[in-house]
């Protein structure tokens, strides 16, 4: 295929990469001019405007763009005059799914065809492939397939004759999920369990960081609760072993797993980290649908509000506490 990308950022640069080493011609543009050089460094196509990319593609054109979600529309209002009928327009970002049935709509007033795609993999996708969530009509994803299949882990459409909606595909590591907004309601939903599996990672292994609690004397007064049994908390555990152990034969092991590993063997005080814990949205979208559907997310929710938390959201809420205590008690506020 012929495919022109728009957005070259971690992911956009390396899935250019990883369709042209696929045997793909690639057309690529960023507002950065550094980034487009460095993909036509890899033999893609530069572009130095959304209308050269698009002028450079043959009808069926398809255009990829891979940014931040906050521009997407923006991208599509300057895009969609410049395609026509036939055209494929696919957002790969992180992109609310009700967004998605809006542009959908729009575009399809103009014959150009819309698809969502959740895009997980990260920077280790190119060497590793991107897990695919698509939503669209089967059309629009059947023209896309090469690409998508070169995308994928498994770098090529599956062997048997089938769709991209068939558990063939998905083995290969894409799958057409539904119409529009499907891809990207199961990227959100994947998203929230990924919340919830690194919060589950950094609690267990912060209790294991603190099983030496017994060997520190604590504060003996009538604000601080004592550690009833000193002597069972005399651990000094090793977690960058403990997590490489884990990575072998262990039921809980996993890429998340694979990522703490070699974070704690770089340095396993994690002393360049503050722990400010950002969210980009869709583990609050995928809270949003739990409450709205009635389906109970407790974990899903906690790693949520977890994160708000790291950020220093619950600084007042902590200070409302101590006052309140001060006042029904005059409990003075420790240190840390």
């Amino acid at each position: 295929m012929r495919i022109g990308m728009i957005g070259l950022g971690r992911m956009g640069a390396n899935m250019v990469r990883r369709l042209l080493q696929g045997g793909h011609e690639c057309v690529a543009y960023d507002h950065t001019a550094g980034n487009v050089k460095a993909v036509a460094a890899y033999g893609a196509r530069g572009a130095s405007t959304a209308a050269e990319l698009v002028k450079a593609l043959t009808p069926p054109r398809v255009v990829w763009i891979m940014v931040p979600a906050g521009v997407v529309d923006s991208v599509i209002r300057d895009l969609a005059p410049l395609l026509g009928k036939g055209d494929v327009l696919i957002d790969g970002g992180n992109s609310n799914y009700r967004d998605d049935i809006r542009r959908a709509a729009e575009l399809r007033a103009r014959g150009i065809h819309y698809l969502d795609v959740g895009t997980s993999g990260g920077v280790l996708g190119f060497e590793q492939g991107y897990c695919l969530m698509i939503g669209g009509p089967p059309e629009a994803v059947a023209l896309v397939e090469p690409a998508l299949a070169t995308l994928a882990p498994g770098g090529r459409a599956p062997a048997a004759a089938g769709s991209a909606a068939s558990l063939a595909a998905a083995a290969m590591g894409y799958l057409h999920c539904g119409p529009s907004g499907a891809g990207h309601f199961v990227k959100m939903v994947h998203n929230g369990i990924e919340y919830g599996l690194m919060a589950a990672y950094a609690e267990g292994l912060n209790l294991l960081a603190h099983a030496d609690a017994g060997r520190t004397a604590g504060a003996v007064d009538a604000e601080t609760a004592p550690l009833a049994d000193p002597q069972f908390y005399q651990y000094q555990l090793d977690l960058a072993a403990i997590t490489e152990v884990w990575r072998h034969g262990s039921i809980i092991s996993s890429r998340l797993l694979d990522l703490t590993a070699a974070a704690l063997a770089s340095d396993g005080e994690l002393a360049s980290f503050a722990g400010h814990v950002a969210d980009s949205g869709e583990g609050r979208w995928t809270v949003e649908a739990a409450i709205e559907v009635g389906v109970p997310a407790p974990v899903l929710s906690a790693a949520l509000y977890a994160r708000f938390e790291s950020r220093g959201q619950a600084e007042f809420a902590n200070k409302l506490l101590s006052a309140m205590r001060l006042g029904f008690g005059g409990h003075i506020e420790r240190g840390p």
